[in-house]
C-alpha cells in the first residue's frame, strides 16, 4: 500500500481548466507564462515538470519544459535572497518542503490496525487517507508553482539571468544541498540577523509610511500565525468528524445484517419485529451517514485551501515583507553611520584631505543605496497590500460561497433522510400484522 503511493506515476491527476494557484492573487502576464504541467511522487523526492510559454526575446524558444526538484526551487531562491540588487524587493517566499511522512506514517498505522475493523471501514478509512495524500501532494505541486509564477510576473525578478537558465536549461542543474559548514554559516548569520533586528528595532525612521509599515507587519505577522493555528485546528476537527462518519456508516451496515431481535428495542414501534424494515432504517441512516462523510471530507478540503493555505502563504510572504523592512533599516543604520564618521574625518583630519575623501565616497554611497531601497521598498508593500487583500477578499467569498452550497446540500440530505424513514414507518404501519 505504501509503496504504491510512493511510486505512483503521476500524482498531478487534475482538470487542467482549473487553476491550481487559487491561494495567491497574481498579475496575468501572457508574455512569460509558467505552470507545472506534471509531477512525480518518489520514495524520496518529488520531480515537477516546469512548463513555459514565452515572447520575450531573452530565451531561445516559445516554449519549453525542464525538470526539477525542490532543492533546485531553493537554489534559485537563494540565488535572489543573496544579491543584493533585489535587496529592495519582497522575494517570493521559497515553496515548503515535500513532507508526506504525515500520511505515510497515518497509511502505516492502519496497515498494521487492519485486523480490528471491518472490510467495508478500512476500505473507506484507505480511501480517505489516500484522498489526504493526494491533497497534499497537489498543495505541494501548487505552492511550487506559485513561487515561480510570482517571480515570473515581477518586472526585475523575470529578467534574472538565474531565473532563466532554472526554466530553460534542459539538464540536471547539479544543485547540492548545504554541507554541514555552510549550514552552520547560515544558521549563524540567521541569529546575527535576529540580534540586529532587536539592536534596530528603537530605531526612529524620519519616513511616516515606513514606521507604520514597521509596527503594521509586526502586528499583522502575529495575528496571521495565531489565526492559522486556528484554521489548521478547524480543519481537523471537521475531518475528525468524517472520520467519525465512517464509523457510523459501517457500525450501521453491519446492523443491518444482525439478527438480534433485542435491536428492536432501539426502534420505533412501528416497525419493531420488520425485520425487513429493520434492515431497511439501518441501511438509510447508515447510506446517510456515508453520504454526511462525503460533505465532511469536502467541507475540510475546501477549508484547507481556501482559508488555512492562503494564511500559511502570507504568513511566509509576510515574513519577506519585514525581511525587506529589515534590509532598509540597515541601510538607514549605515547612512546615519557613515554621517558620523565623516563627521569625524572632517574634525580630526581638517588637513589629510584624502581620508575625507573616502569618507564622503562611504557617506555618499550609503545615501545612495538607502534612498534606493527606500523607493523600491515603498512600492513593493504598497503592491504587497494590494495583492493580499486582493486574494483574501477573493478566497474568503468563494469560502463562504462554498461553506453555504455543503451547509444547504448536508441539511437537505437530512430532511430526505428523515421523510423516506418516516415514510418507511407508514408504510410498516399499514402492513396486516
Amino acid at each position: 500500500m505504501m509503496d504504491g503511493l510512493d511510486d505512483s506515476p503521476d500524482l498531478l491527476a487534475e482538470d487542467e481548466n482549473k487553476p491550481r494557484t487559487e491561494s495567491v492573487d497574481l498579475t496575468k502576464d501572457d508574455t512569460l507564462s509558467i505552470d507545472i504541467s506534471d509531477a512525480l511522487s518518489e520514495r524520496d523526492r518529488v520531480k515537477f515538470t516546469v512548463h513555459t510559454k514565452t515572447t520575450l526575446p531573452d530565451f531561445r524558444e516559445s516554449e519549453f519544459s525542464v525538470v526539477r526538484q525542490h532543492e533546485e526551487f531553493i537554489w534559485l531562491h537563494d540565488r535572489f535572497v543573496e544579491n543584493e540588487e533585489y535587496g529592495g524587493y519582497i522575494i517570493p517566499p521559497a515553496p515548503p518542503r515535500p513532507d508526506f511522512d504525515a500520511s505515510r506514517e497515518k497509511l502505516q498505522k492502519l496497515g498494521e490496525g487492519e485486523g480490528t475493523m471491518t472490510k467495508e471501514e478500512f476500505t473507506k478509512m484507505k480511501q480517505e487517507l489516500e484522498a489526504e495524500y493526494l491533497a497534499t501532494f497537489k498543495k505541494t505541486v501548487a505552492m511550487h508553482e506559485v513561487f515561480l509564477q510570482r517571480l515570473a510576473a515581477h518586472p526585475a525578478f523575470r529578467k534574472d539571468t538565474n531565473f532563466r537558465v532554472f526554466l530553460e536549461y534542459d539538464q540536471d542543474l547539479s544543485v547540492r544541498l548545504k554541507n554541514k559548514k555552510e549550514k552552520l554559516g547560515w544558521f549563524i548569520k540567521s541569529m546575527s540577523q535576529s540580534v540586529d533586528e532587536v539592536l534596530l528595532s528603537n530605531q526612529k525612521d524620519a519616513d511616516e509610511f515606513f514606521e507604520q509599515e514597521k509596527g503594521f507587519l509586526v502586528e499583522y505577522h502575529n495575528r496571521i500565525a495565531q489565526s492559522t493555528k486556528c484554521a489548521d485546528r478547524m480543519t481537523k476537527m471537521h475531518k475528525s468528524v468524517a472520520d467519525s462518519y465512517i464509523k457510523l456508516s459501517t457500525g450501521l451496515g453491519s446492523l443491518a445484517t444482525c439478527e438480534n431481535t433485542e435491536l428492536d428495542n432501539y426502534l420505533p414501534s412501528s416497525v419493531r419485529g420488520a425485520s425487513k424494515e429493520t434492515t431497511k432504517v439501518f441501511n438509510k441512516v447508515s447510506e446517510c451517514f456515508e453520504k454526511s462523510r462525503k460533505l465532511e471530507a469536502r467541507v475540510s478540503s475546501d477549508e484547507d485551501l481556501k482559508l488555512s493555505d492562503t494564511l500559511r502563504y502570507y504568513l511566509r510572504d509576510t515574513s519577506a515583507a519585514k525581511d525587506l523592512l529589515y534590509r532598509r533599516t540597515r541601510a538607514l543604520a549605515d547612512y546615519e553611520n557613515a554621517n558620523k564618521d565623516l563627521d569625524k574625518a572632517r574634525a580630526k583630519n581638517r588637513n589629510v584631505q584624502q581620508e575625507v575623501a573616502v569618507a564622503e565616497q562611504a557617506q555618499q554611497r550609503a545615501c545612495e543605496k538607502y534612498e534606493h531601497l527606500s523607493e523600491l521598498a515603498k512600492s513593493e508593500l504598497q503592491d504587497f497590500k494590494k495583492r493580499r487583500v486582493g486574494a483574501f477578499r477573493k478566497n474568503l467569498v468563494e469560502l463562504a460561497e462554498l461553506e453555504i452550497k455543503h451547509a444547504k446540500a448536508l441539511n437537505q440530505l437530512y430532511r430526505n433522510c428523515i421523510a423516506q424513514l418516516k415514510e418507511e414507518g407508514r408504510a410498516a404501519k399499514a402492513q396486516p400484522q
